[in-house]
Protein backbone atom coordinates (compact mmCIF):
# COMPACT_ATOMS: atom_id res chain seq x y z
CA UNK A 1 0.00 0.00 0.00
CA UNK A 2 3.02 2.27 -0.31
CA UNK A 3 4.13 4.17 -3.35
CA UNK A 4 7.82 3.78 -2.61
CA UNK A 5 10.31 1.63 -0.73
CA UNK A 6 11.95 2.49 2.56
CA UNK A 7 14.94 0.51 3.77
CA UNK A 8 15.08 0.46 7.53
CA UNK A 9 18.20 -0.82 9.30
CA UNK A 10 18.29 -0.26 13.05
CA UNK A 11 21.57 -0.83 14.85
CA UNK A 12 21.69 -1.90 18.47
CA UNK A 13 23.03 0.69 20.89
CA UNK A 14 26.10 0.20 23.02
CA UNK A 15 24.01 -0.42 26.12
CA UNK A 16 22.35 -3.49 24.61
CA UNK A 17 23.36 -6.94 25.91
CA UNK A 18 26.06 -8.72 23.94
CA UNK A 19 24.68 -12.24 24.39
CA UNK A 20 21.32 -13.43 23.12
CA UNK A 21 19.14 -15.45 25.46
CA UNK A 22 17.10 -18.41 24.29
CA UNK A 23 13.40 -17.54 24.82
CA UNK A 24 11.78 -19.27 27.77
CA UNK A 25 10.22 -22.61 26.83
CA UNK A 26 12.17 -22.99 23.60
CA UNK A 27 14.19 -26.21 23.05
CA UNK A 28 17.95 -26.19 23.75
CA UNK A 29 18.54 -26.73 20.05
CA UNK A 30 17.42 -23.12 19.53
CA UNK A 31 20.82 -21.97 20.79
CA UNK A 32 22.36 -23.27 17.56
CA UNK A 33 19.78 -21.34 15.53
CA UNK A 34 20.65 -18.13 17.38
CA UNK A 35 24.35 -18.63 16.70
CA UNK A 36 23.67 -19.32 13.03
CA UNK A 37 21.64 -16.11 12.80
CA UNK A 38 24.45 -14.13 14.44
CA UNK A 39 26.86 -15.57 11.90
CA UNK A 40 24.52 -14.36 9.12
CA UNK A 41 24.52 -10.90 10.78
CA UNK A 42 21.55 -9.50 8.81
CA UNK A 43 17.99 -10.58 8.00
CA UNK A 44 16.23 -9.04 5.02
CA UNK A 45 12.43 -8.58 5.30
CA UNK A 46 9.87 -7.52 2.71
CA UNK A 47 6.74 -6.20 4.42
CA UNK A 48 3.88 -3.77 3.94
CA UNK A 49 3.38 -2.73 7.55
CA UNK A 50 4.52 0.89 7.83
CA UNK A 51 8.23 1.19 8.58
CA UNK A 52 7.49 3.64 11.41
CA UNK A 53 5.14 1.14 13.04
CA UNK A 54 7.75 -1.61 12.75
CA UNK A 55 10.60 0.41 14.26
CA UNK A 56 9.84 -0.42 17.94
CA UNK A 57 9.50 -4.13 17.18
CA UNK A 58 12.72 -4.22 15.15
CA UNK A 59 14.58 -2.39 17.91
CA UNK A 60 13.26 -4.90 20.48
CA UNK A 61 14.25 -7.83 18.26
CA UNK A 62 17.81 -6.49 17.95
CA UNK A 63 18.04 -5.98 21.71
CA UNK A 64 16.93 -9.57 22.18
CA UNK A 65 19.27 -10.94 19.53
CA UNK A 66 22.27 -8.59 19.41
CA UNK A 67 24.42 -9.02 16.36
CA UNK A 68 21.44 -9.65 14.05
CA UNK A 69 20.49 -6.47 12.17
CA UNK A 70 17.20 -6.11 10.29
CA UNK A 71 16.86 -4.62 6.82
CA UNK A 72 13.17 -3.90 6.32
CA UNK A 73 11.77 -2.93 2.90
CA UNK A 74 8.39 -1.19 3.18
CA UNK A 75 6.52 -2.10 -0.03
CA UNK A 76 3.04 -2.49 -1.49
CA UNK A 77 1.64 -6.04 -1.46
CA UNK A 78 1.73 -6.35 -5.26
CA UNK A 79 5.28 -5.07 -5.36
CA UNK A 80 6.28 -7.67 -2.77
CA UNK A 81 4.77 -10.40 -4.94
CA UNK A 82 6.43 -9.06 -8.09
CA UNK A 83 9.86 -8.79 -6.48
CA UNK A 84 9.81 -12.26 -4.95
CA UNK A 85 8.92 -13.85 -8.28
CA UNK A 86 11.30 -11.74 -10.37
CA UNK A 87 14.27 -12.14 -8.04
CA UNK A 88 13.80 -15.87 -7.69
CA UNK A 89 13.53 -16.35 -11.46
CA UNK A 90 16.65 -14.25 -12.03
CA UNK A 91 18.49 -16.17 -9.31
CA UNK A 92 19.12 -12.89 -7.48
CA UNK A 93 19.11 -12.50 -3.67
CA UNK A 94 15.57 -12.44 -2.35
CA UNK A 95 14.08 -11.39 0.96
CA UNK A 96 14.66 -13.89 3.75
CA UNK A 97 11.21 -13.28 5.26
CA UNK A 98 8.18 -12.18 3.23
CA UNK A 99 5.31 -10.63 5.21
CA UNK A 100 2.24 -9.05 3.61
CA UNK A 101 -1.44 -8.25 4.05
CA UNK A 102 -1.99 -9.50 0.48
CA UNK A 103 -3.19 -12.85 1.84
CA UNK A 104 -4.14 -14.30 -1.53
CA UNK A 105 -0.84 -13.27 -3.14
CA UNK A 106 1.05 -14.77 -0.21
CA UNK A 107 -0.92 -18.01 -0.59
CA UNK A 108 -0.04 -18.09 -4.29
CA UNK A 109 3.65 -17.59 -3.59
CA UNK A 110 3.55 -20.43 -1.06
CA UNK A 111 1.57 -22.67 -3.39
CA UNK A 112 3.97 -21.93 -6.27
CA UNK A 113 7.00 -23.05 -4.29
CA UNK A 114 8.56 -19.77 -3.12
CA UNK A 115 8.43 -20.69 0.59
CA UNK A 116 10.13 -23.22 2.83
CA UNK A 117 8.61 -25.12 5.74
CA UNK A 118 9.43 -24.21 9.32
CA UNK A 119 7.65 -25.30 12.49
CA UNK A 120 7.88 -22.32 14.80
CA UNK A 121 8.13 -22.99 18.56
CA UNK A 122 5.28 -20.46 18.83
CA UNK A 123 2.91 -22.55 16.69
CA UNK A 124 1.08 -24.16 19.67
CA UNK A 125 0.01 -20.68 20.83
CA UNK A 126 -1.57 -19.79 17.47
CA UNK A 127 -5.10 -20.50 16.23
CA UNK A 128 -5.11 -23.59 14.02
CA UNK A 129 -6.41 -21.64 11.01
CA UNK A 130 -3.49 -19.18 11.23
CA UNK A 131 -0.93 -21.68 9.93
CA UNK A 132 -0.84 -23.33 6.52
CA UNK A 133 1.51 -26.26 5.77
CA UNK A 134 4.03 -24.96 8.34
CA UNK A 135 4.88 -22.34 5.71
CA UNK A 136 2.35 -19.51 5.86
CA UNK A 137 1.85 -17.92 9.29
CA UNK A 138 -0.94 -15.43 9.96
CA UNK A 139 0.71 -12.92 12.28
CA UNK A 140 -2.12 -10.44 12.87
CA UNK A 141 -5.92 -10.38 13.15
CA UNK A 142 -7.03 -7.11 11.56
CA UNK A 143 -10.75 -6.29 11.37
CA UNK A 144 -12.14 -4.46 8.33
CA UNK A 145 -14.10 -1.30 9.04
CA UNK A 146 -16.59 1.33 7.94
CA UNK A 147 -14.95 4.75 8.38
CA UNK A 148 -17.02 7.95 8.54
CA UNK A 149 -16.81 11.69 9.07
CA UNK A 150 -18.40 12.47 12.44
CA UNK A 151 -19.84 15.80 11.26
CA UNK A 152 -21.35 14.47 8.02
CA UNK A 153 -22.72 11.23 9.54
CA UNK A 154 -24.29 12.08 12.92
CA UNK A 155 -24.14 9.46 15.65
CA UNK A 156 -27.77 8.43 15.18
CA UNK A 157 -27.26 7.69 11.48
CA UNK A 158 -24.00 5.72 11.71
CA UNK A 159 -24.61 2.26 10.19
CA UNK A 160 -23.72 -0.65 12.47
CA UNK A 161 -24.44 -3.47 10.02
CA UNK A 162 -24.06 -4.04 6.29
CA UNK A 163 -27.84 -3.86 5.94
CA UNK A 164 -27.90 -0.51 7.71
CA UNK A 165 -25.08 0.74 5.50
CA UNK A 166 -27.07 -0.13 2.38
CA UNK A 167 -30.19 1.53 3.84
CA UNK A 168 -28.17 4.70 4.52
CA UNK A 169 -26.95 4.74 0.92
CA UNK A 170 -30.42 4.25 -0.55
CA UNK A 171 -32.14 6.77 1.71
CA UNK A 172 -29.46 9.40 1.25
CA UNK A 173 -28.45 8.81 -2.33
CA UNK A 174 -28.56 12.47 -3.34
CA UNK A 175 -26.62 13.99 -0.39
CA UNK A 176 -24.14 11.09 -0.47
CA UNK A 177 -23.45 11.28 -4.20
CA UNK A 178 -19.68 11.63 -4.59
CA UNK A 179 -19.29 11.25 -0.81
CA UNK A 180 -18.79 7.46 -0.57
CA UNK A 181 -15.43 5.73 -1.00
CA UNK A 182 -14.08 2.22 -1.20
CA UNK A 183 -11.09 0.43 -2.70
CA UNK A 184 -10.98 -0.10 -6.43
CA UNK A 185 -10.77 -3.91 -6.64
CA UNK A 186 -9.10 -3.63 -10.06
CA UNK A 187 -6.19 -1.66 -8.55
CA UNK A 188 -6.17 -2.69 -4.88
CA UNK A 189 -5.24 -6.20 -3.88
CA UNK A 190 -6.85 -5.93 -0.44
CA UNK A 191 -9.91 -4.28 -1.97
CA UNK A 192 -10.36 -7.23 -4.31
CA UNK A 193 -9.78 -9.71 -1.47
CA UNK A 194 -12.27 -8.05 0.89
CA UNK A 195 -14.98 -7.71 -1.74
CA UNK A 196 -14.72 -11.31 -2.91
CA UNK A 197 -14.92 -12.42 0.73
CA UNK A 198 -18.07 -10.29 1.16
CA UNK A 199 -19.65 -12.04 -1.82
CA UNK A 200 -18.70 -15.43 -0.36
CA UNK A 201 -20.39 -14.59 2.96
CA UNK A 202 -23.69 -13.22 1.67
CA UNK A 203 -25.52 -12.76 -1.63
CA UNK A 204 -26.77 -9.44 -0.26
CA UNK A 205 -23.37 -7.97 -1.12
CA UNK A 206 -24.46 -7.45 -4.73
CA UNK A 207 -27.37 -5.26 -3.59
CA UNK A 208 -25.06 -3.27 -1.34
CA UNK A 209 -22.60 -2.74 -4.21
CA UNK A 210 -25.48 -1.55 -6.40
CA UNK A 211 -26.42 0.97 -3.71
CA UNK A 212 -22.83 2.21 -3.55
CA UNK A 213 -22.65 2.46 -7.34
CA UNK A 214 -25.71 4.75 -7.35
CA UNK A 215 -23.75 7.28 -5.25
CA UNK A 216 -20.97 7.49 -7.86
CA UNK A 217 -18.34 6.32 -5.35
CA UNK A 218 -14.76 7.47 -5.24
CA UNK A 219 -12.51 4.44 -5.86
CA UNK A 220 -9.09 4.45 -4.26
CA UNK A 221 -6.13 2.12 -4.83
CA UNK A 222 -4.84 2.65 -1.27
CA UNK A 223 -6.02 3.42 2.26
CA UNK A 224 -4.39 6.73 3.15
CA UNK A 225 -6.20 8.90 0.57
CA UNK A 226 -9.56 7.57 1.77
CA UNK A 227 -8.75 8.35 5.40
CA UNK A 228 -7.56 11.85 4.48
CA UNK A 229 -10.74 12.46 2.46
CA UNK A 230 -12.97 11.28 5.31
CA UNK A 231 -11.12 13.50 7.77
CA UNK A 232 -11.50 16.69 5.72
CA UNK A 233 -15.10 15.98 4.69
CA UNK A 234 -14.62 15.30 0.99
CA UNK A 235 -15.91 11.80 1.79
CA UNK A 236 -18.68 11.07 4.29
CA UNK A 237 -18.21 7.33 4.63
CA UNK A 238 -15.77 4.70 3.35
CA UNK A 239 -16.43 0.97 3.03
CA UNK A 240 -14.13 -1.97 3.83
CA UNK A 241 -11.14 -0.01 5.12
CA UNK A 242 -8.12 -1.72 6.72
CA UNK A 243 -9.00 -1.53 10.42
CA UNK A 244 -5.58 -0.82 12.01
CA UNK A 245 -4.94 2.12 9.68
CA UNK A 246 -8.42 3.47 10.41
CA UNK A 247 -7.96 3.16 14.17
CA UNK A 248 -4.56 4.84 14.01
CA UNK A 249 -6.03 7.74 12.03
CA UNK A 250 -9.03 8.06 14.38
CA UNK A 251 -6.74 8.16 17.42
CA UNK A 252 -5.00 11.27 16.12
CA UNK A 253 -7.98 12.90 14.37
CA UNK A 254 -11.34 13.22 16.21
CA UNK A 255 -13.15 13.94 12.93
CA UNK A 256 -12.84 10.26 11.99
CA UNK A 257 -15.18 7.55 13.31
CA UNK A 258 -14.64 3.80 12.94
CA UNK A 259 -17.27 1.04 13.01
CA UNK A 260 -16.80 -2.72 12.91
CA UNK A 261 -20.16 -4.01 11.64
CA UNK A 262 -22.11 -6.13 14.10
CA UNK A 263 -23.60 -8.59 11.61
CA UNK A 264 -20.14 -9.67 10.51
CA UNK A 265 -16.68 -8.16 10.35
CA UNK A 266 -14.04 -9.54 8.04
CA UNK A 267 -10.78 -10.20 9.87
CA UNK A 268 -7.69 -10.28 7.68
CA UNK A 269 -4.14 -11.27 8.56
CA UNK A 270 -0.66 -10.34 7.46
CA UNK A 271 0.85 -13.62 6.32
CA UNK A 272 4.57 -14.34 6.73
CA UNK A 273 6.74 -17.05 5.22
CA UNK A 274 10.44 -17.81 4.95
CA UNK A 275 11.65 -17.61 1.37
CA UNK A 276 12.65 -20.92 -0.20
CA UNK A 277 16.00 -19.46 -1.32
CA UNK A 278 16.60 -17.30 1.74
CA UNK A 279 20.29 -16.50 2.09
CA UNK A 280 19.85 -16.00 5.84
CA UNK A 281 17.28 -18.61 6.86
CA UNK A 282 18.33 -18.67 10.52
CA UNK A 283 17.72 -14.95 10.87
CA UNK A 284 14.39 -15.32 9.10
CA UNK A 285 13.31 -18.01 11.56
CA UNK A 286 14.38 -15.88 14.51
CA UNK A 287 12.46 -12.87 13.20
CA UNK A 288 9.33 -14.91 12.42
CA UNK A 289 9.37 -16.43 15.90
CA UNK A 290 9.72 -12.95 17.41
CA UNK A 291 6.73 -11.70 15.39
CA UNK A 292 4.70 -14.61 16.76
CA UNK A 293 5.95 -14.39 20.36
CA UNK A 294 3.97 -12.72 23.12
CA UNK A 295 6.52 -9.91 23.20
CA UNK A 296 6.36 -9.32 19.46
CA UNK A 297 2.59 -9.58 19.34
CA UNK A 298 2.29 -7.09 22.20
CA UNK A 299 4.49 -4.61 20.36
CA UNK A 300 2.44 -5.02 17.18
CA UNK A 301 -0.75 -4.44 19.19
CA UNK A 302 0.57 -1.04 20.32
CA UNK A 303 0.66 -0.05 16.64
CA UNK A 304 -2.91 -1.34 16.11
CA UNK A 305 -1.53 -4.35 14.23
CA UNK A 306 -3.80 -6.52 16.32
CA UNK A 307 -2.32 -9.87 17.40
CA UNK A 308 -3.43 -13.26 16.17
CA UNK A 309 -2.54 -14.75 19.56
CA UNK A 310 -5.39 -14.80 22.05
CA UNK A 311 -3.13 -14.66 25.12
CA UNK A 312 -2.03 -11.10 24.31
CA UNK A 313 -4.13 -8.20 25.57
CA UNK A 314 -5.69 -6.22 22.74
CA UNK A 315 -9.13 -4.96 21.64
CA UNK A 316 -11.23 -7.92 20.50
CA UNK A 317 -14.43 -8.46 18.59
CA UNK A 318 -16.86 -11.14 19.74
CA UNK A 319 -16.40 -14.58 18.22
CA UNK A 320 -19.87 -14.29 16.63
CA UNK A 321 -18.95 -11.00 14.95
CA UNK A 322 -15.66 -12.13 13.42
CA UNK A 323 -15.33 -13.72 9.98
CA UNK A 324 -11.63 -14.55 9.77
CA UNK A 325 -10.16 -14.95 6.30
CA UNK A 326 -8.45 -18.31 6.61
CA UNK A 327 -4.81 -18.75 5.66
CA UNK A 328 -4.83 -21.55 3.10
CA UNK A 329 -5.68 -22.79 -0.38
CA UNK A 330 -9.13 -21.17 -0.36
CA UNK A 331 -7.37 -17.86 -0.98
CA UNK A 332 -6.24 -19.10 -4.39
CA UNK A 333 -9.74 -19.42 -5.82
CA UNK A 334 -10.28 -15.76 -6.65
CA UNK A 335 -6.82 -15.41 -8.19
CA UNK A 336 -7.88 -17.64 -11.08
CA UNK A 337 -7.49 -15.40 -14.13
CA UNK A 338 -10.88 -16.20 -15.65
CA UNK A 339 -12.70 -15.87 -12.33
CA UNK A 340 -10.99 -12.55 -11.58
CA UNK A 341 -11.80 -11.20 -15.04
CA UNK A 342 -15.46 -12.15 -14.67
CA UNK A 343 -15.70 -10.69 -11.17
CA UNK A 344 -14.20 -7.36 -12.23
CA UNK A 345 -16.36 -7.25 -15.35
CA UNK A 346 -19.48 -7.64 -13.17
CA UNK A 347 -18.14 -4.95 -10.81
CA UNK A 348 -17.68 -2.52 -13.69
CA UNK A 349 -21.12 -3.35 -15.08
CA UNK A 350 -22.75 -2.56 -11.72
CA UNK A 351 -20.84 0.72 -11.49
CA UNK A 352 -21.86 1.71 -15.01
CA UNK A 353 -25.51 0.86 -14.40
CA UNK A 354 -25.52 2.65 -11.04
CA UNK A 355 -24.16 5.85 -12.53
CA UNK A 356 -27.02 6.16 -15.01
CA UNK A 357 -29.54 8.90 -14.08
Amino acid sequence: MKAFTILLAILVGAAAPTEAQRPEGYPRSYDALIEAARAERVVRVYGNADASAMAPLIAAFQRTFPGVAVRYADLESREIYRRVVAEARANRPVADLVWSSGMDLQAKLINDGYAQAYQSPEKPALPADAVWKNMGYGVTAEPVAFVYNRRLIPAGRVPRTHEAFEALLRAGRKPLTGKVATYDPARSNVGYLYLTEDYAITRDTRSLVQAMAATRPWLSPTTEPMLDAVADGRIAIAYNVVGPYALTAAKRDPRIGVVFPRDYTLVASRVAFIARNAQRPAGAKLFLDFLLSRTGQGLLAKQWLLPVRRDVRAPRLSAEQQRPIRVGPGLLVNLDTIKRRRFLAEWRAILTQGMKP
